[in-house]
């Protein structure tokens, strides 16, 4: 058996895409075979092509998609053959008609869920579920607190301005346009910034009276990070968790300390999901979220599995809102 798969040889730019026949072996012990029927697009597939984030070449790109179980290895007892399932999931490689991969990150999907929903929210929605219900400050989060949100209008951030409304929280939204901002609050944000045309620390100290928020969740990296830590409260916590506009630089230590004893943690999706049972318990919050229409999943973009190099442009290129997908052949 066989599947249309998109593959790199080099890191480097979109143009490394290249769509090939690879095949597909009968899963082992603890794996699945899925035949996908939406894949999902998200800025760690352009980490791990420019090598950013480095793997063994050639690699296959994609982290997260939405399907049909088609064959079962031993030892896997809570999925069937015919299954809809969803998944978010090392080893990269979703770009493709089918794949096989370890059972254990792939969970069932509610019917209530389509496969474009599940392919568009696994990763997304599960980064939400870990950030806001796991990566708290000191003493939690509140209802009425305030948080600081960038990059607000991706499909992480309207995942979490709905979340953080459901929670009573008082999410203060990031983006780079004014039509990205009335997105975001459209979908639950309290306040949104405009950081190409307003300065987002004297806002937050606006918004708040001065006493800023409880903790930042930034997906910007290098461009964003220092100044957010003028937003935080006293005992505040930054949770920097992506690289859209480079790495982090070095941070002295005792700038944390300067700041109102701060707290800085990195946290990472899939640390979170290194048990069936801990992946099983996030995915069921985030369907409960889904399902009860707290959460809608918005899908923007739908491409091709063809032409995933120009979906890496258009989001490189900050062009793109909610959700992106795409779709194998025949879907």
């Amino acid at each position: 058996m066989n599947s249309q798969t998109v593959r790199i040889h080099a890191f480097g730019g979109p143009d490394q895409l290249v769509l090939e026949t690879v095949p597909v072996a009968s899963p082992a012990p603890g794996e699945v075979c899925i035949g996908h029927r939406a894949i999902g697009l998200n800025f760690i597939d352009v980490y791990q092509r420019t090598g950013l984030y480095p793997n063994a070449l050639p690699l296959a790109l994609g982290m997260e998609g939405a399907g049909v179980v088609e064959a079962v290895g031993d030892g896997v007892t809570h999925l069937a053959v015919g299954d809809r399932v969803a998944y978010a999931s090392m080893p990269p490689g979703g770009y493709c008609e089918r794949r096989v991969m370890p059972a254990q990150c792939v969970v069932r999907l509610p019917d209530a869920i389509s496969f474009e929903e599940g392919a568009a929210m696994m990763l997304k929605g599960l980064t939400v579920q870990y950030l806001l219900r796991q990566t708290q400050p000191q003493g939690g989060l509140h209802p009425g607190d305030f948080i600081l949100f960038h990059a607000a209008a991706g499909g992480v951030g309207l995942i979490a301005c709905q979340w953080a409304r459901a929670m009573g929280l008082r999410l203060i939204a990031t983006a780079g346009s004014d039509e990205k901002c009335a997105l975001a609050l459209a979908h639950g944000a309290a306040y949104a910034i405009n950081y190409r045309t307003e300065d987002f620390v004297a806002r937050v100290l606006e918004i708040t009276g001065g006493a800023k928020v409880k903790a930042v969740y930034d997906s910007v990296g290098a461009d964003t990070f220092m100044k957010s830590l003028d937003c935080l409260a006293p005992f505040g916590l930054m949770a920097t968790y992506g690289n859209a506009s480079g790495k982090v630089p070095p941070v002295d230590i005792g700038v944390l300390a300067a700041k109102g004893s701060l707290y800085v943690t990195r946290p990472t999706l899939f640390t979170f999901l290194a048990s069936r049972e801990r992946t099983q318990a996030m995915a069921d919050d985030l369907f409960g979220m889904v399902t009860s229409g707290a959460v809608k999943i918005r899908i923007d973009q739908r491409y091709a599995l063809a032409d995933v190099a120009q979906a890496h442009r258009d989001l490189e290129a900050r062009q793109t809102t909610g959700s992106s997908i795409l779709l194998p052949q025949g879907c």
